[in-house]
This record gives C-alpha cells, structure tokens and sequence, in this order.
C-alpha cells in the first residue's frame, strides 16, 4: 500500500461554506464582491482554526469568474494561509432535465479552475434544486426532493457524462468524487458502487458524505454496513454527523445534526476502514444549523485525532 501522503497534523481537512450564501442583502452576489469583501468571509474561517477551505459554489462559482478574478480570490485566500485542496458543486446535475447540458459544460469548467489554482478534486452529485417546500422547511431533508429517473438510457447517460469528465480530470490530475445523496444513483452504497464501478476511472471515486443519507426520516441501511461497500471507492470526502432516533413500533424516525464524534456514525471506524483500503484524499467538513462553522471547528480536532491514532496503528 502506498505511503500516507500526510501526517494527522498536515491532512487537508478544509471548511466548507455553506454557513454563507451566494445572494447578498444588497441584491449583490459573491461574485460581485472585492477581494476585501472576500477576506471578511475567508478570514472567518481561518480564525476558526482551519487552514483549507472548500469555495462551495453555493457560496461562490470560481468557475465563472474571470480568470484574473480567479487568481484575485486566490491571493486574498493564500494570504490569510488556506489552501484550497478541492471545490464542491451543489445542485447543478449534470443529467438535469433542463439545465444538464450547461451543467456539464460547468462541470469542465470546474475541472479547469481546479487545476489553475491547485486544487486535486472535485466533488459532483445527482441531486437536484431545492423545491419551495425544502425551502420552507427547519431541514429540507424532511421533505422530498428531486427523484433520479429509474430509466436505463438516464442512467447510461449519467455514466458517460461521469466518464467524459473524469477523463477531463485524469488529464489534469483531478480526482472527481461523486456525492452520496437520496433519490439519486448515488443514493444507496450498493447503487453508488455500481454505479463508479461502471465509470471505471481510477481517478473518479466516491464522495462517502452517508451524512445525506442518516438524517433522512425513513429506514436506511445502517452506516458500518455502507461504510463497509464504499471504502474502497472513497474519495474527497464530506463529513457531518446526525442524530438519529428510530422508534419501531410506530415507525417514527427523527434526526438532527450533531458533532461528528456524537452522531450515529462511528468515524473513528469509517475513517480507519477507508485508509485500510487505500484512501489518500482531502476531507470536507459541513455542519447545518446554528454556528456550523463553529461546530466544523470541533469536529477538525476530533477527526484530527482520529487520524493521529489510525495512521500509528497502521504503519
């Protein structure tokens, strides 16, 4: 098995920014901010303790700034001291009914933009725009979303298009890493597996965000037994922890966010059973609820620790 590329203390463990928006109060947008807007926000995380960050394009499209805007955010990103060791797309499917081919034309793009500023992946997903019911909702998880279609030509062309960007990737070196979500082809660990299994790019893995999957108000496969299917295809990783509470005779399920080390995924075995199969990407940490980026905080050091004892003990 290839070395560690890094120590417990070095591993790229970035914030992401979904605690912001892209829309400000202003009728501005990120995009429109100057480098010393930008600053408020990036320093924020840093003096939160983090030394990467993931520019979620929730929060701000890289790819569709000006090349020179680009390497602006980048300056004012460096010389706070983060890195950016991967970007993150949301709600921008490739095999959307309307929107998917601009989507993979965005999707190359981000590849791109990854590339001119260092990054070495990029996380894409199957999972649509949240509909004005999740909008209104506490946590738009409790109500449904966009459905992928269980059509064999959707799926093929969700494959190829997967394909076409890996490819992209592999050329520069960008790892592409899909995101586990509900409703989508990545929605369960056997369906995502097939489904990176039938890519069958080495550099596309499997983004094991299984966070997506414990919160939702339904029966799930339980998290060591994804864990166990998806580790060896796991990648640039989103990590967030749930409650979960489950009563049987009614059916009833509930869940709420949570620190990683206090939810129902055991991260101390997930973490050590991805590294057992080879995993050597960055993580994510995401956080919904109350001051996120503060809980995000907390749960570095924990996952710090975490990685402190499974890279010793398995040297």
């Amino acid at each position: 098995m290839a070395a560690y590329p890094w120590t417990a203390e070095t591993w790229p463990i970035a914030s992401a920014m979904i605690h912001r928006r892209n829309a400000l109060g202003d009728g501005r947008t990120v995009q429109d901010q100057s480098a010393e807007e930008w600053a408020v926000a990036l320093g924020e995380v840093r003096a939160a303790g983090f030394h990467h960050v993931d520019p979620t394009d929730s929060w701000i499209r890289l790819a569709d700034l000006e090349p020179a805007r680009v390497d602006e955010f980048m300056a004012v990103a460096r010389s706070l001291g983060l890195g950016v060791p991967a970007i993150s797309t949301a709600r921008r499917s490739v095999i959307d009914p309307v929107e998917g081919d601009a989507y993979l034309a965005y999707g190359h793009r981000l590849i791109d933009t990854a590339a001119r500023i260092g990054a070495t992946a990029v996380s894409f997903g199957f999972f649509g725009p949240l509909s004005p019911e999740q909008q209104r909702a506490l946590w738009f998880w409790t109500v449904p979303g966009v459905v992928n279609p269980d059509e064999p030509a959707t799926w093929a062309k969700a494959v190829e298009r997967i394909r076409e960007l890996g490819r992209h990737g592999a050329e520069l070196g960008i790892e592409v890493a899909l995101e586990m979500y509900e409703d989508t082809y990545l929605g369960t660990a056997e369906s995502a597996v097939r489904f990176c299994t039938e890519v069958d790019l080495p550099n596309v893995k499997l983004n094991c965000d299984i966070g997506n999957l414990v919160r939702l108000h339904r029966p799930v496969e339980h998290p060591q037994a994804m864990m166990e299917k998806l580790a060896p295809f796991a990648g640039y990783w989103h990590a967030k922890n749930y409650l979960r509470l489950e009563d049987s005779s009614t059916g009833v399920v509930m869940s709420s966010p949570a620190p990683m080390e206090s939810g129902v995924i055991n991260y101390r075995e997930a973490v050590r059973l991805a590294l057992s199969h080879g995993f050597r990407s960055a993580f994510l940490l995401e956080h919904y609820g109350g001051d996120g980026l503060s809980v995000c905080a907390a749960n570095q050091q924990y996952l710090r620790r975490i990685l402190s004892t499974a890279l010793a003990t398995s040297r």
